[in-house]
């Protein structure tokens, strides 16, 4: 009796302990979360605010009377709308273009052997430690000869090429079983045929990921935009925004505005590919083995 007593208190001080430290866990995340989520908060209170009460101190984080017109302003004193549909035609081309380069350099750099691809791949990866201003203007120059300078192209076809999306696909594409490529060769299929029937469906999870990441740097691009572009009529809606931010006044309502209908495409994507993050290679590889056939292709 005198064992089991004992036990039962040892079962009792665990529980007791695991479940302080599951309390304690929790009272931390919602520390951070709350604090990662007042500037967003702050970011919707000015956007419904007048001007002079987004600048007054002591700060207003209610607005006495929310000014749903400021989304209004937003589209009618600038073309914004011309603005959010030139990022989305620039978004929707770097996306498919940097999610198919980078997925067919990283089977090359996995799955092919060739001489020197070590050598190759190292210096390719070691371009993410040069900075962007090191380049940019030599890019810019080459651009400018080109022809291409106030044109949306300038802005496309240089993401097409990813080294931080190459190495993302790489390490998925080195995860999966060698025997697949294997059956796909014993099925009649060539290397791209295999990269692209075969392989490729493996790693959505990555490629959507990467994706993910691609969009979002696109969409908050601001110094890309400055640089390449002049025609207001063509300009991205980083550079809309930044419009109503004058020599001495800046339209801090507006501006919020512009941000708060800024994050709403990047947040929709989130939530759309969340699931995809942390579904595992193996679990995709089982899932889609029995559609990859290429006979039956």
């Amino acid at each position: 009796r005198r064992r089991a007593m004992t036990n039962t208190a040892v079962v009792k001080k665990k529980s007791t302990g695991f479940w302080v430290r599951r309390v304690l866990l929790y009272a931390v995340l919602v520390i951070i979360g709350v604090v990662m989520v007042i500037p967003f908060l702050w970011m919707l209170s000015t956007s419904l605010k007048e001007q002079y009460d987004a600048v007054k101190i002591p700060p207003v984080w209610i607005p006495p009377v929310p000014q749903w017109d400021n989304y209004v302003k937003l589209f009618t004193e600038q073309p914004m709308l011309q603005f959010i549909l030139n990022t989305l035609k620039i978004v929707f081309f770097v996306v498919i273009g940097q999610l198919f380069f980078s997925s067919l350099a990283a089977y090359s750099f996995a799955r092919i052997p060739f001489k020197g691809r070590s050598v190759v791949f190292f210096f390719y990866i070691g371009t993410l430690m040069v900075p962007g201003q090191v380049t940019m203007i030599p890019t810019y120059l080459m651009f400018a000869k080109a022809g291409l300078t106030d044109n949306h192209l300038a802005l496309i076809l240089p993401a097409f090429f990813s080294a931080f999306g190459v190495f993302l696909l790489r390490q998925f594409f080195m995860s999966l079983p060698k025997e697949l490529e294997e059956a796909a060769e014993i099925d009649g299929c060539n290397p791209f045929t295999t990269y692209w029937r075969i392989m490729l469906p493996l790693v959505v999870p990555a490629m959507l990921t990467l994706g993910v990441f691609t969009l979002m740097n696109t969409w908050n691009d601001y110094m890309g935009p400055l640089i390449y572009l002049s025609t207001p009529e063509k300009f991205t809606m980083t550079l809309g925004i930044a419009y109503f931010k004058g020599v001495y006044t800046t339209q801090w309502n507006l501006v919020m505005a512009g941000s708060i209908v800024s994050v709403i495409p990047i947040l929709v994507a989130y939530l759309c590919a969340q699931k995809y993050f942390i579904e595992g290679i193996a679990f995709s590889g089982v899932k889609e083995i029995g559609r990859a056939s290429c006979r039956e292709r």
